[in-house]
């Protein structure tokens, strides 16, 4: 079982910033965690089959690009994640802190120099989330301990420019859901961060 003293103590470790030089667009999202009955989990969303999405269908975090309305990185998730869930972090939830800074795969030819900062959350009690029927499917929750302990790995099958590929990734519960990309990379700076941080 994870314990959130653990990710407390993992999410104090140092994060990995790109330099302002090297980004052309900020985007942030959000990994909203909550107590279960079998220890933290983490919400999940299927975002919306949309053409010219790149992310269309994929798991994600809630969030998006930043908004030039957006004081920081911090409101951008916070501001994304009330739009696609209606989830209101700052009156539901408690930043725990933020991960490493991402350039997502397969936005590296269509959106140049777009850098994404994922923040981490607690909420203690989640009210009812409202999916934003434009932007997502599905929201799912997952248990981080099976995550963490490996018992969900998978891979993903991806064509690109005709050749066949797998990329690691997370089977989501008993669904037929995936998380890979992005998502998974993040996932997993998380889990070796609490690792790094745990007892030995």
């Amino acid at each position: 079982m994870v314990m959130l003293s653990l990710v407390r103590a993992a999410l104090a470790l140092p994060s990995t910033e790109v330099a302002a030089a090297d980004v052309s667009r900020r985007a942030a999202v959000a990994a909203v965690l909550r107590p279960g009955e079998a220890g933290l989990e983490v919400l999940l969303i299927r975002r919306a089959e949309r053409a010219g999405d790149p992310w269309s269908g994929h798991m994600a975090f809630p969030g998006g690009r930043a908004d030039p309305d957006d004081i920081d990185l911090r409101m951008t998730a916070v501001r994304e994640t009330r739009e696609e869930v209606g989830l209101d972090l700052e009156q539901h939830g408690e930043l725990l802190g933020r991960l490493d800074d991402l350039r997502p795969g397969n936005a590296r030819g269509l959106v140049p120099g777009l850098v994404v900062t994922p923040f981490v959350w607690h909420v203690p009690f989640v009210p009812a989330l409202t999916p934003h029927d434009a932007e997502v499917d599905e929201i799912h929750w997952a248990r981080l301990g099976p995550l963490l302990s490996g018992a969900q790995d998978t891979t993903y099958p991806y064509t690109w420019k005709g050749l066949p590929m797998r990329f690691p990734g997370y089977r989501v519960g008993d669904s037929e859901r995936i998380v890979w990309g992005m998502t998974h990379r993040a996932l997993e700076t998380l889990f070796t961060r609490i690792a790094s941080a745990g007892p030995g």
